[in-house]
């Protein structure tokens, strides 16, 4: 478990190292158009906020996908390999290794359907519990950061439109 910890934080490193590079010389030079491109500020906006997290959540040692995967088979028990990759928006190819890793590590449980058994069921441990609850706190103190840059007012409007662009185009 210690080398796939030790993995996972060098793999994190190098994304916080690039997103760094790209956050902050974002000042330094001329974007043209994209800088009044709402995709491209939410871009950066999602590399900041994501690397933020990331510096938050080393000492668990997950990175905030797979916190985003133990979320969603936690509110969702026994949620298909399947489910979960759509939820994630990912493909199942790309989920199986996070899954295998989440296995190995006794975060999850990875049972056949009985129905087909083709699908899986997952479910988190009583270690996959107490993951979750120690990167929830370190994700409300990010949250906590991220609505002193929004502010009170306007956090419910910017989620609003956040929730109305996913929804158009997702």
């Amino acid at each position: 478990m210690g080398a796939e910890v030790a993995r996972d934080t060098a793999a994190l490193r190098s994304e916080e190292r690039e997103a760094t590079t790209r956050v902050s010389s974002d000042d330094a030079l001329d974007f043209g158009p994209f800088d009044d491109w709402i995709g491209f500020r939410l871009r950066m906006a999602q590399i900041a906020s994501f690397q933020s997290f990331a510096r938050h959540t080393q000492s668990v040692g997950l990175s905030p996908g797979r916190f985003a995967a133990l979320i969603l088979i936690d509110r969702n028990p026994g949620i298909s390999q399947t489910a979960l990759a759509r939820a994630i928006g990912s493909d199942k190819s790309t989920l199986t290794p996070v899954l295998d890793n989440l296995v190995r590590r006794g975060l999850i449980s990875r049972v056949r359907t009985r129905s087909d058994r083709r699908l899986y069921e997952l479910s988190l441990t009583d270690e996959g519990r107490r993951a979750v609850r120690a990167m929830q706190e370190l994700a409300q103190r990010h949250e906590s950061e991220l609505d002193a840059i929004v502010g009170p007012r306007e956090r419910a409007q910017f989620v609003k439109t956040l929730r109305k662009i996913s929804a158009a185009l997702g």
